[in-house]
């Protein structure tokens, strides 16, 4: 399997990562929309370019949201689904890793070999990008008993056995409405969080031979160059997420690998 390019301090960067690993942070570039609409413009050319893959990768995505969703009416706690819903695109970053393998292998002129690249995303498992992992899970752990949080402390004395009840309790009561500003003001603090150490970090490790967390800071770094820009694409990411999500999650099937493969093409353009 052959490398990806070579950065800027001579490191050989790739999925691999057969190279002394370096912890120079690498130059970061300010973003323009003009830059956002020609990466998302490219992530749609890969996704027609690979459609199965892109397929493939958001249907696993999918299958695990049913399957969470089919959980929570299993366990009684249909009251959850609202809140997994809002939370659960905070892990499509790490979901999205073989979708950046694909654009990384396009952009290379790399054969798109199924073993190949499900073997890249295997070894990262054993590479920094498992630390990754924890972070993005450890998050959406605080986001999940933040809800249970607030629930119990806003929500506590009333009572709602099934989705209709709570629903009805949110947007017809003062304590509802007291739980849905906090929840979401809590939310979107994390969500900017989470959003400011994955867009570069992620597809970083999959392409450079980096730590962890330089990964996370160059990522900061990335978005701190052109926060108007990268917060603005953050907007158009959560909103399309969300309303990939409204016809059972299937509209995420297209959602997902396009918004993937543009944020491949975004930090190629952010990170040199």
């Amino acid at each position: 399997m052959s490398n990806a390019d070579i950065d800027d301090g001579g490191e050989s960067a790739g999925a691999t990562g057969n190279t002394k690993r370096t912890g120079t942070l690498p130059e970061v570039r300010a973003l323009t929309v003009a830059d956002i609409r020609t990466a998302f413009n490219q992530g749609y050319a890969d996704f027609l370019k690979a459609p199965l893959f892109g397929f493939f990768f958001s249907g696993v995505y999918v299958i695990g949201g049913l399957l969470i969703a089919q959980s929570l009416f299993v366990w009684d706690m249909p009251w959850m689904i609202y809140p997994v819903a809002i939370g659960f695109p905070l892990i499509a970053p790490f979901a999205a890793v073989g979708l950046y393998e694909v654009s990384r292998r396009l952009s290379t002129g790399e054969p798109l070999a199924w073993n190949e690249i499900l073997s890249v995303i295997r070894l990262q498992s054993r590479r920094e990008l498992a630390f990754m992992a924890f972070v993005v899970l450890f998050i959406f752990w605080i986001w999940m008993y933040q809800v249970r949080l607030l629930i119990a402390l806003i929500l506590g004395r009333m009572s709602f056995a099934t989705w209709e009840s709570f629903t009805q309790t949110l947007f017809t009561t003062p304590e509802g409405w007291t739980f849905l500003i906090i929840g979401h003001a809590v939310g979107a603090v994390l969500a900017l969080v989470l959003f400011s150490v994955t867009v570069v970090s992620i597809p970083m490790l999959l392409d450079r031979n980096v730590d962890f967390v330089t990964a996370m800071i160059s990522s900061v770094r990335a978005v701190a160059a052109s926060p108007m820009v990268m917060l603005g694409w953050g907007v158009v990411v959560t909103l399309m997420v969300i309303a990939a999500m409204l016809p059972v999650f299937l509209g995420l099937l297209i959602a997902l690998p396009v918004l993937g493969h543009a944020t491949w093409h975004i930090y190629k353009k952010a990170v040199p």
